[in-house]
């Protein structure tokens, strides 16, 4: 079994804001469409089916409508600009447009997915470009056009004495979902896919290169992650269930300027196609 690793609070307070529940979250999606749902109907996902669990389906909605249900934009602390997020069409498909210009914010959503029945993480994104600036494990660098983020119930009692202490004080102030470890699929800039680093602030997150390159528009690249493997690769630990996933396109730590576009995202039995 790998070390624990240590947590640094700052940043899971960050990665609180980022799942839904806790008090900067809750400010954020008292503006939207789906504000009132709840939490309890975001983690309702019946659109299970044929071994494959659907956590958005921009496809299935209008270009300019509003969010799907349990979906709601997430400001990351005191940053002075957004990331702008909408539905959009592309070559026929509706799929999120996301347009990062020296900004960040997210959009996120809580889940319940159990990884020994749908291990697989799947989804498809295209971006205009990528960031000569990103680099994994810099703060300065901390910018990717492109993120998905996974987030764990990693069990609390896994973790030394003085660490659930604070833990529990952060989870009276946030909410009790707040997540003890995740995983950050990004779009790099030339580091090959597979590369993993942890978190520039965090030991608790995980960051893994699901694409890399340059990335032109129209050019998509589908992307299958299993899960509970690079969970076991990263925490070496027994793999907990999913309590949250969001998606980031930001570029305020470089003042760069992206834009990247996000298909469906799903968790399935096995790899396979069905991406739009």
């Amino acid at each position: 079994m790998k070390r624990l690793r240590r947590l640094r609070l700052p940043v899971i307070f960050v990665a609180a804001a980022i799942l839904l529940g806790s008090a900067v979250f809750v400010s954020v999606a008292a503006t939207t469409a789906n504000a009132g749902e709840g939490a309890a109907a975001s983690r309702n996902l019946a659109d299970e089916d044929n071994g494959r669990v659907r956590v958005a389906a921009f496809s299935a909605l209008q270009p300019g409508a509003h969010l799907p249900p349990g979906w709601a934009p997430v400001q990351i602390g005191a940053v002075p600009k957004h990331t702008e997020y909408v539905l959009a069409n592309v070559d026929g498909v509706t799929v999120l447009q996301a347009q990062a210009d020296s900004s960040m914010s997210a959009l996120g959503r809580e889940v319940d997915v159990d990884t020994d029945a749908t291990p697989w993480l799947q989804w498809r994104w295209s971006i205009a470009g990528s960031n000569d600036k990103s680099a994994l494990g810099s703060k300065q660098g901390d910018d990717f056009p492109a993120r998905v983020y996974v987030f764990f119930d990693f069990d609390i009692m896994r973790l030394p004495f003085l660490e659930r202490v604070a833990i529990r004080v952060a989870r009276a102030l946030y909410g009790e979902r707040l997540p003890l470890a995740a995983l950050c699929y990004v779009w790099a800039n030339d580091d090959p896919p597979g590369t993993a680093d942890w978190s520039a602030y965090t030991d608790r997150v995980r960051m893994v290169v699901a694409s890399s390159g340059p990335g032109q528009p129209g050019q998509w690249i589908s992307v299958e992650r299993n899960v509970r493997d690079d969970f076991r690769e990263a925490f070496g630990e027994p793999v907990p269930r999913i309590t949250g996933i969001a998606i980031a396109t930001d570029s305020d730590n470089t003042g760069a300027r992206s834009v990247a576009w996000y298909g469906d995202i799903s968790f399935s039995r096995q790899p396979g196609p069905e991406q739009r």
